[in-house]
């Protein structure tokens, strides 16, 4: 995630507006207590999400990847008064964690925690969905996009993250692509030719596509 240059993207986070005192302590929480932590969205982007769903003040918002709850709760500050969001994760071990965080929050009456493989309860979680964000396995992002469709409001918009994949996207032709890089670029694609919507790929931390359904 680091090939964006960091003095530049430090200036971005230096003019974005501070992290508030849950947000700080879910980041230190994180660093400190789980792997992989730089997983988790973190202030820049935690705040580019916050106030896209505040923009759309969506009735309905759902999330794959749950992770230690950093994203779901600046989605949630956006939703409708009487507004819902379901998140999804595998992950049972951060489960008292994240629950602890939704409950800091004052959003736990608005968030529907959900655990277990996204592919298996997807087809159970009924829409429509105003906001989806796509933060969970790589290797099933098409999967995934194919499952939500018919299940987001026209108008409605999906956030994939990751999908610069570090600049392994670039990949020169004629290397080996592992398997997850292979799997973002096809899902690129996927939704660069798909009729039913317009897209755009921000270069936002690992890289961000916006996709509306028209």
């Amino acid at each position: 995630m680091d090939f964006i240059d960091q003095e530049l993207n430090a200036y971005c986070e230096n003019h974005t507006s501070e992290e508030d005192p849950l947000l700080q302590k879910i980041t230190r929480t994180t660093q400190l207590k789980v792997l992989m932590p730089r997983m988790i969205s973190g202030h820049f982007q935690g705040k580019f999400l916050e106030l896209l769903s505040k923009m759309i003040r969506p009735k309905r918002i759902l999330e794959l990847g749950t992770y230690t709850g950093y994203s779901a709760i600046c989605l949630a500050r956006g939703l409708d008064p009487k507004g819902k969001l379901i998140t999804i994760d595998i992950n049972d071990e951060l489960e008292r964690m994240v629950r602890g965080f939704f409950e800091e929050s004052g959003l736990a009456l608005q968030i529907e925690y959900k655990l277990g493989p996204a592919l298996e309860i997807l087809p159970e979680v009924a829409g429509p969905f105003d906001l989806v964000f796509l933060d969970a396995d790589k290797i099933n992002y098409s999967k995934y996009f194919d499952l939500l469709i018919d299940k987001l409001s026209p108008g409605g918009f999906i956030l994939a993250d990751n999908v610069l994949w570090s600049g392994k996207v670039l990949t020169p032709k004629g290397q080996k692509l592992d398997k997850d890089t292979k799997a973002l670029l096809d899902f690129n694609r996927k939704i660069q030719d798909d009729p039913r919507v317009e897209n755009a790929l921000l270069p936002l931390r690992d890289g961000l596509m916006m996709v509306r359904k028209k």
